[in-house]
């Protein structure tokens, strides 16, 4: 049997995908809290014979098969705090909680490659590991799940995959990009103490605010006059918050910022820069304590092996033909994935596939419009999920 036959029995679960899809849509949770989510996924995969263990607040099924590689593959299942704004008939049912960033696809396609690898178990062999992740969007879930064990409770992987729903190519096209792919991030809080006063007595305070902006703009200093122009990197204050009445100083000013880079020594600088900044400022502006500093969501770079990624973007074109697999440039979303193939010290490839049809309006991810064509692009990120899998498993 060829794994284009495996391929093909995915047309007696299409319609049971598509419902899938629509079940995990409109029943979204909130990451750390995919409790219902991991208890459909962990049904699917009993009924399929899998070895299901749940570690982490995620789940990982495990189906052997005689002698061969290991093979990981992961599917994230969070959805965002975002109200839907899509009006489909299947849109999400809990409020102010969306699928919006294509979760909901990722799992969908998972089951559906580990549905046709159990039914045509005599077309591969080796150990195969269905991964689904909890907490990607806020950078906990893949450290969750090391932190629960995972590297002693499952077989080791040889190797690690990843694929995403995105706004580009068009549906039923896909893309692989060798090296970094996506961006290194972190989010800082920086609260500045200051002293409170009345807005007519400026003397007696030591003004937060006046503090922040000076923060703010040395902050613009870092792109522009410490890193290397040759290299790629990005600091965003996204919130400034203080006070809340015109005649009163406050006591504290709380600024948030976001960071990005293309290499970890990058980030590592652009926290080191900001930290000093900050607490150069408070110490200009006569604060009597440091400002508190917390680094938090913090992402690991998305890296792929360039071995991997030219064997799989091989096996894609060989599948969909080469005018449907592109190159991606690097993109400055980020994820938190690459924790666990480096945790193994095995190489990983992550890659995308297009959700939108040419005649689709095409919103970003995140945003509450955000709706992925179901077809063709549920069938394109399940056959991509095989043909990489069976590319290391399949029988010669």
């Amino acid at each position: 049997m060829s794994y284009k036959t495996i391929i093909k029995s995915l047309d007696n679960i299409q319609s049971r995908q598509e419902e899938t899809y629509k079940f995990l849509h409109r029943n979204p949770e909130l990451s750390m809290q995919e409790t219902q989510t991991v208890a459909f996924i962990k049904e699917e995969l009993v009924k399929l014979d899998y070895q299901v263990l749940e570690i982490g607040g995620g789940l990982v099924g495990i189906l052997e098969n005689g002698e061969g590689p290991t093979i990981l593959f992961r599917a994230d299942m969070d959805a965002l705090p975002v109200q839907e704004e899509t009006e489909l008939d299947y849109a999400s049912e809990v409020d102010g909680v969306m699928h919006a960033c294509g979760h909901d696809m990722h799992m969908t396609a998972s089951l559906g490659a580990a549905w046709a690898l159990a039914n045509n178990k005599e077309a591969w062999s080796g150990t195969y590991l269905a991964l689904f992740q909890p907490g990607e969007e806020i950078a906990a879930g893949a450290k969750a799940m090391l932190e629960d064990g995972l590297l002693e409770k499952i077989p080791k992987p040889d190797i690690a995959l990843a694929q995403h729903v995105l706004t580009t190519p068009e549906a039923g096209h896909l893309g692989t990009k060798e090296g970094p792919f996506l961006s290194t991030a972190a989010s800082l809080k920086i609260t500045i103490n200051g002293r409170g006063a009345h807005g007519s007595m400026p003397n007696l305070s030591i003004d937060p605010i006046v503090i922040g902006s000076a923060i703010v703009s040395k902050l613009q200093t870092i792109v522009a006059r410490e890193v290397d122009p040759f290299q790629f990197a990005v600091v965003t204050v996204g919130s400034f918050q203080s006070g809340n009445q015109a005649n009163i100083i406050p006591e504290t000013a709380t600024l948030r910022l976001n960071i990005r880079a293309y290499d970890e020594i990058v980030k590592e600088q652009l926290i080191s820069a900001i930290k000093r900044i900050a607490i150069a400022e408070c110490e200009a502006g006569n604060c009597e304590k440091e400002p508190d500093i917390e680094v938090y969501d913090s992402f690991p770079l998305t890296d792929n092996d360039a071995e991997i990624t030219e064997h799989v973007t091989n096996a894609f074109k060989d599948h969909f033909s080469a005018d449907k697999v592109v190159n991606y440039k690097p993109m400055t979303a980020s994820e938190d994935f690459s924790a666990i193939p480096r945790a193994f010290e095995i190489p990983y490839l992550y890659w995308g596939f297009g959700g939108f049809t040419a005649n689709q309006s095409i919103y970003a991810n995140h945003n509450p419009k955000f709706a992925p064509a179901i077809q063709p692009t549920l069938r394109t990120g399940t056959e991509a999920a095989l043909v990489a899998i069976l590319s290391y498993l399949g029988n010669k």
